[in-house]
């Protein structure tokens, strides 16, 4: 499977490049994809040629799970979709990352998203018939075929944004787009007279943000974990692209708007990911001082804070607006509610049997941001996840899980602040003849902050 470390090196390139403030528009310098030079046959052939090169790595490393002969692939046409229990990271994050993959050859050949989450959807179904000779995984063809697509648009977008607005050297921009999102780097250097141009942002207004820092555990109570630790360095990157309420612009396309986040701790390698986006949607304005936007999101999540994870690909209705509340005062947030397929279990369990559960998942998220002029901005962030046993696998039963995350940022000097943070999250399963073992897990963390607006993301309309 796709390496942890390929993708840390991926989120640690985005931090370095987009980390900055929004630089002028660059008009008509930078075009959208000519239709005329897209092409259906390109990605199509580089998504068989890399599940082809990635069975024979994994069958090199992993052994004979991956060896696939006709017989095999005949057996798999036939066979039912199952619930698989491979290792939980390369389900729901590394399977993610390779369905994005999928979704970046299609995007950069000149697809638009929903064409490309075809290739996505079919590439991941390629590989479950014929990539391994195990039955083929309705988990994995959910966590490639569609989480990768939200993810892959996402690192496109990102990559994207690197080329056109990016400082630095033209090498430069081009090393960062290529560590952020490497199907995009080959097509623009393979086929250079074809896909050499760059994607049109149509100038969004976006905040970016790196942290860097250490946490120590606050609560605690481990259930059935067995392995915990007290202390951890912690690094983090968000992103908010195309925030609601700049005059101009436009929600036409999916993903117009997105959220996004990785956090990467000493522990666990990526503590967690998430992101989400306007798949379809419009804005709206309610006065002269409330702007935002409305539709279906698409949403992956990933998080996994020692004690527990969960993972899940979800659509889901809210809002993302603004609220001007005086001339120094801005409130901006978003309310989703949704459901989605989901997966959670115990890390480092004692109860090997409840390590893996699926299911049909309700949930909900709450955001909001609070800015203080140019000083000083509050966030507060709550998710909750209701796992169902509803078309999943394991010994029934459920489990209900919350997330809240409560940071304050306090700006220095320009770009550098300083950030204060309590992480907390619980996970309440209920097993049939299981005693309870809720799990819950609190940080409070201290970071340095390098930030990428000036306005902590606030849009100015007036």
């Amino acid at each position: 499977m796709v390496s942890s470390a390929v993708f840390a090196l991926g989120s640690a390139m985005t931090c370095a490049a987009l980390a900055e403030p929004a630089l002028p528009d660059l008009g008509s310098s930078v075009r959208e994809i000519e239709p005329r030079r897209k092409s259906y046959v390109i990605p199509a052939a580089e998504i068989v040629g890399f599940d082809f090169l990635l069975n024979r790595i994994d069958r090199n490393l992993y052994g004979s799970e991956y060896e696939v002969t006709p017989s095999t692939i005949r057996r798999n046409l036939r066979h039912g979709w199952v619930v698989d229990n491979d290792p939980y990271k390369i389900n729901q994050l590394l399977h993610p990352y390779q369905g994005s993959m999928y979704h970046g050859f299609a995007r950069s050949a000149g697809l638009e998203f929903w064409e490309s989450l075809g290739y996505t959807f079919a590439g991941s179904a390629m590989w479950e018939i014929a990539g391994e000779n195990t039955p083929p995984s309705k988990n994995d063809q959910v966590a490639s075929g569609v989480a990768g697509s939200f993810l892959g648009e996402v690192l496109f977008r990102m990559a994207s944004l690197v080329l056109e607005k990016g400082e630095g050297g033209k090498f430069w921009r081009e090393l960062y787009a290529g560590a952020i999102s490497p199907p995009t780097a080959f097509n623009r250097h393979g086929f250079a007279d074809r896909f050499s141009e760059i994607f049109n942002s149509k100038n969004p207004e976006y905040y970016s943000r790196v942290q860097v820092g250490t946490s120590a555990t606050t609560q605690h109570a481990q259930g059935t974990s067995t392995e915990t630790r007290h202390s951890e360095l912690m690094a983090d990157f968000s992103m908010d692209y195309g925030l609601p309420g700049k005059t101009g612009y436009h929600y036409d396309r999916p993903f117009d708007y997105f959220s996004f986040q990785v956090t990467a701790s000493s522990e666990s390698v990526i503590e967690s990911m998430s992101t989400r986006g306007l798949l379809i949607g419009t804005d709206y304005e309610v006065g002269e001082n409330y702007r935002g936007i409305w539709g279906l999101y698409g949403t992956y999540d990933y998080i996994s804070p020692q004690l527990f994870r969960v993972s899940s690909t979800a659509l889901s209705l809210g809002t993302t607006a603004q609220w001007r509340l005086s001339n120094s005062i801005v409130a901006q947030g978003t309310v989703l509610a949704g459901v989605g397929y989901a997966g959670v279990g115990t890390l480092h369990g004692t109860q090997d049997q409840l390590d893996y559960h699926y299911g049909i998942a309700p949930q909900g998220l709450l955001a909001l941001r609070l800015i203080f002029g140019d000083r000083a901005s509050l966030d507060v962030t709550g998710r909750e996840f209701f796992v169902s046993g509803v078309s999943g696998a394991g010994g029934g039963g459920h489990d209900n899980i919350g997330r809240a995350d409560f940071s304050f940022t306090l700006r220095l000097l320009r770009e550098h602040a300083i950030a204060f943070k309590y992480l907390w999250s619980r996970r309440d399963p209920s097993y049939p003849g299981v005693n309870d073992f809720s799990q819950s897990h609190g940080t409070f963390g201290v970071y340095y902050a390098y930030l990428g607006n000036q306005r902590f993301g606030a849009v100015d309309w007036r």
